[in-house]
């Protein structure tokens, strides 16, 4: 989601949304990129599920490596974790009658599978040349504008670990008054989870 005086990514389309704003380099972007996929592909199977609940609700549900991977509005919240433990979480969540659809996604981003691969992560980033933003940028890591931390490498090991928190981001973008959201990218998915957003006039 972008426009010309604000972004905002979801996950990976962060950094697309840095480079935007001056944060990275358009070449040391695509490194970064290009090394976080081949980083997801060491680490072990794993899976995401959407469920129709608030964070607080799901977090009262998750046991051993399962994780909060993603939280998109207030009633919709990602787990990832384990490809067994997610199939297990499922068949849990089906007896308990909660609403939940695994995502199509190779791999569980913003988990615990990605914790042995963090190191390396993290030396990859202090390779990189990183400036505070030039643009407003609402970040997945806090919900908030993104300030000068972008040019922590910790910050982006943080935020390939943490939840991404586009629920919140589109809090802080609806906190500016009347705001017009564009989506550049495939499909559209976050253009039609923004719009159910409350923040945002949704339901």
């Amino acid at each position: 989601v972008c426009s010309s005086d604000l972004v905002l990514g979801h996950s990976l389309g962060e950094y697309a949304a840095a480079c935007v704003a001056g944060v990275f380099q358009l070449d040391d972007a695509l490194r970064v990129v290009v090394e976080r996929g081949r980083l997801f592909e060491r680490a072990e199977p794993g899976a995401m599920t959407s469920v129709l609940l608030p964070e607080a609700q799901v977090r009262a549900r998750l046991w051993g490596r399962l994780s909060v991977s993603v939280v998109n509005a207030p009633d919709l919240t990602v787990v990832g974790g384990p490809l067994a433990d997610i199939d297990t979480f499922e068949h849990q969540l089906q007896a308990g009658g909660v609403e939940f659809r695994r995502l199509p996604l190779g791999g569980a981003g913003h988990s615990a599978v990605l914790d042995p691969v963090l190191p390396d992560f993290e030396r990859l980033m202090r390779g990189v040349s990183l400036r505070a933003p030039e643009l407003p940028v609402a970040s997945n890591l806090t919900g908030g504008w993104l300030g000068p931390e972008a040019a922590d490498p910790l910050y982006w090991v943080r935020h390939l670990r943490e939840p991404v928190r586009f629920s919140d981001g589109l809090t802080t973008l609806a906190s500016l008054g009347r705001v017009t959201l564009l989506e550049l990218g495939p499909g559209g998915h976050l253009s039609r989870t923004a719009r159910r957003h409350p923040a945002l006039g949704g339901a």
